[in-house]
């Protein structure tokens, strides 16, 4: 009899573990991820987390993993594998998110091949994306390898992103300038 009350206990215990070990691991959190799992993964909710460093007073760093804004419809609470970081040459330790790297030809053709490209769907719907964001369209840039590559790269870098300029003050209002590549043109006169 004793042996029968211990074996159900047993098994309650098990039932209650695997249950609470199936809801943590469907269930990534940003802000409980480590520094060497952050970068890359989605939380449950579908948002990208990021990789934030800071500098304590001390001198030390300190890492932070938060949920960002981006967010994913696919691949919902995932850790990038380290298979796909270094297939798609990405670095654990990337903090943000950002489209620089897309102006990187060593990056690109990483990004673009068989290895990440067939493998890894998280990675290549965040650059999709990120590409997107800047007005190239991922696919044509990765057909677009070698010399064309470099052009791809340069209309990311003139995609009508604009660097704001400096701001003009005047007493009553704050305007900011726009800069552009065009000529200035002269006023005409008035008369």
């Amino acid at each position: 009899m004793a042996l029968n009350v211990s074996f159900r206990c047993l098994t309650m215990v098990a039932i209650l573990f695997f249950a609470t070990l199936q809801g943590t691991l469907g269930e990534v959190e940003c802000e409980r991820l480590s520094k060497d799992t952050c970068a890359f993964a989605v939380s449950w909710e579908g948002k990208r987390c990021v990789l934030e460093k800071r500098v304590k007073r001390s001198g030390e760093e300190a890492y932070t993993c938060r949920s960002s804004e981006i967010e994913t419809e696919s691949e919902k609470g995932h850790i990038e594998t380290e298979e796909c970081i270094k297939g798609c040459g990405l670095n654990r330790k990337s903090f943000g998110i950002s489209s620089d790297s897309l102006l990187e030809v060593g990056f690109t053709q990483n990004l673009c091949s068989p290895r990440c490209y067939q493998n890894c769907p998280n990675i290549v719907d965040l650059y999709f994306n990120l590409a997107a964001g800047e007005g190239v369209f991922l696919p044509k840039l990765c057909a677009s390898q070698g010399e064309n590559a470099r052009r791809q790269t340069s209309e990311i870098k003139s995609s009508g992103i604009v660097a704001p300029g400096p701001i003009v003050h005047s007493p009553q209002t704050f305007e900011a300038v726009e800069l552009t590549n065009e000529p200035a043109v002269a006023p005409s006169p008035q008369f």
